[in-house]
């Protein structure tokens, strides 16, 4: 015997078994999946009504606020995940090589540094990311709910707009400190390690947040800049950099003379073992770059690794001043009066 036949046939022996609909008992011409259920189930109007007047409802609210809890859930964890594998791939440098080239640069540096700032900039992105990710589903997930418990999200909502104008006219500074060094990570304007002026002040980075920037100057001291404060920054450490020297000589010296000795010297020093590295082009001297008093002032460039174009410029002025007293050249005083 089919199971559909041997249910009546077991419905039809129950004391209670009334002949009727679902839609008469559930009261109703479109009766919920619970209530027809209970219907087929019991075959009792009074049981079938009862169920329809007290329990129906809350069961089919608490139903359908557990499937947007859980769907939530599951949208929040997988979008987790993908977040932090994302982040990892950035913090580890496993990037495609297709965006590798896009972001390379003339050099690379320390591997050490770029790798902290990578993992860096990644878990601050990453935390960013699952907030945001978990705010706007759960955010969602709750709406969802209260609609299902029947409130008027209207004026929730009218009273959330209020709370929060009111909240960023009180915090606005917070939320620009915020939205500053959101972009400021994306735009990888600088990281750990880079040496900046931001304006207020100079020195290394030595963490960076999504409020403040957090600096070491030359003296040892530590400097916390809120990142909305900051209007433009300076970055000596991005790409490459380049030493810049003026050297002023006696106007009587031959400039062309003082030139030949600068390139040559900045040329040895280019292809010294202990420096070779951190030169990246062939030196130039550009010239007589003004003149002061009785003084000439000759210019010598070098492009450097990032962040490496004071200690090239120290090297140099010794080994300039090395040269010039081989040579018997005069350095002079800009300004000075004859």
């Amino acid at each position: 015997m089919p199971l559909a036949q041997t249910a009546l046939a077991v419905g039809s022996a129950l004391p209670w078994q009334q002949d009727g609909t679902p839609e008469k008992a559930c009261g109703t011409p479109d009766p919920s999946v619970s209530c027809r259920l209970v219907w087929n189930v019991s075959h009792s109007e009074r049981f079938t009504s009862f169920f329809k007047t007290w329990l129906d409802t809350p069961l089919n609210t608490f139903f359908w606020i557990v499937v947007t809890l859980v769907i939530a859930l599951v949208l929040r964890s997988m979008a987790h995940r993908t977040i932090t594998k994302i982040t990892l791939r950035m913090a580890e440098g496993t990037m495609s090589e297709r965006i590798r080239e896009r972001t390379r640069t003339s050099f690379e540096g320390s591997p050490a540094l770029l790798n902290q700032r990578r993992a860096q900039r990644a878990r601050t992105l990453g935390s960013v990311l699952r907030s945001i990710a978990s705010i706007l589903i759960m955010g969602t997930a709750a709406f969802s709910v209260l609609g299902e418990l029947g409130l008027n999200l209207a004026p929730i909502l009218a009273s959330a707009s209020v709370i929060g104008v009111a909240v960023g006219f009180g915090a606005q500074s917070i939320v620009r400190d915020f939205l500053a060094g959101l972009f400021m990570l994306l735009e990888d304007q600088y990281g750990v390690g880079d040496f900046i002026d931001v304006g207020t002040a100079k020195g290394t980075v030595e963490a960076v947040t999504l409020r403040v920037t957090r600096m070491r100057d030359v003296d040892g001291i530590v400097w916390y800049v809120p990142n909305g404060e900051i209007k433009k920054v300076g970055n000596e450490s991005q790409n490459w950099g380049r030493a810049v020297l003026d050297i002023p000589v006696d106007i009587h010296e031959d400039t062309e003379r003082v030139k030949g000795i600068l390139q040559t010297t900045a040329e040895e020093m280019a292809a010294d073992a202990d420096w070779k590295e951190l030169v990246l082009e062939e030196p130039a001297v550009w010239g007589v770059q003004s003149l002061a008093g009785d003084a000439v002032i000759v210019r010598v460039v070098i492009k450097t690794a990032p962040g490496k174009q004071a200690s090239v410029a120290r090297e140099l002025r010794e080994r300039v001043k090395k040269a010039f007293d081989e040579a018997g050249v005069s350095v002079a005083t800009p300004g000075a009066s004859a």
